[in-house]
């Protein structure tokens, strides 16, 4: 098991964060090996919303595909993939703050298959990937005024 924490604070009010990061179609624009990713589902936005999504990740294309377990508007969403190589959940947690929000996210999974096998690594290389994601978006949100 597989499971990496983040947090980070971004200079934008706290609803503009929260529907950027829930709108998973723009995860492609601020996550590295993401290369699409669609809703399959109508919105609003809820528990039971599903999305696909195609990413690469150590020289391989990975096709999940995603249900929404849990949503509160403005604060927290978290999902779960139902297909795909590498099972994961995701949470992602957004609160207000003095001059913005803070965004936590708690990413949960299983190696399997291929990735079974590189495990021991797969921790790490995560945490990074996702430290690295959650900056990016710092700089996206924080520079799209």
């Amino acid at each position: 098991m597989i499971r990496v924490e983040t947090k980070v604070e971004i200079s934008r009010p706290s609803d503009e964060v929260f529907a950027f990061i829930s709108n998973f179609e723009n995860n492609p624009k601020w996550q590295s090996g993401q290369i699409e990713a669609r809703f399959t589902s109508e919105g609003p936005l809820g528990v039971g919303s599903t999305y696909d999504q195609m990413a690469k990740f150590m020289g391989r294309r990975i096709h999940s595909t995603f249900e929404v377990l849990e949503y509160k508007p403005n604060q927290k969403v978290k999902a779960s993939s139902t297909s795909g190589s590498f099972p994961i959940t995701f949470t992602r947690i957004v609160e207000p703050i003095d001059g913005g929000a803070k965004v936590k996210a708690i990413i949960e999974g299983d190696a399997t298959g291929f990735f079974k096998l590189a495990q021991p690594l797969l921790g790490r290389m995560v945490q990074r990937s996702v430290d690295s994601d959650y900056q990016n978006l710092k700089r996206i949100m924080e520079s799209d005024d």
